[in-house]
């Protein structure tokens, strides 16, 4: 089913499993995503302050609609440990019709 342009899955990395937790279920309690999938153990490589850095963190995987992006990254951004935490937005194209119906009702209550 065409998604229309309705949905996205945010990507956000967490230090930690505590973190992660807190985040997810700060953003459900809000309304704010629909779902969140927890990735521990995701080893991260990256650039931060001029030289090459690895850590290990948590992936969140968030479910949410356009509508909501916004206040979702100023949640984040306020609520998140890190200095510049990862928020990336990707639009979903295509999707299952009842799991889709499932976001949207979810985040209309």
């Amino acid at each position: 089913m065409p998604a229309t342009g309705k949905f996205r899955v945010v990507l956000v990395t967490a230090p930690d499993l505590k973190t992660a937790r807190r985040l997810a279920r700060a953003a459900l309690a809000a309304r704010l995503i629909a779902c969140a999938n927890l990735i521990p153990r995701t080893e991260s490589h990256y650039w931060w302050q001029g030289k090459i850095e690895r850590s290990h963190e948590v992936l969140l995987v968030m479910k949410t609609t356009r509508a909501r992006i916004g206040a979702l990254e100023k949640f984040i951004l306020a609520q998140h440990p890190y200095t510049t935490p990862e928020f990336i937005v990707l639009s979903v194209t295509d999707g299952a019709k009842g799991y889709l119906d499932w976001v949207a009702q979810s985040l209309s209550q």
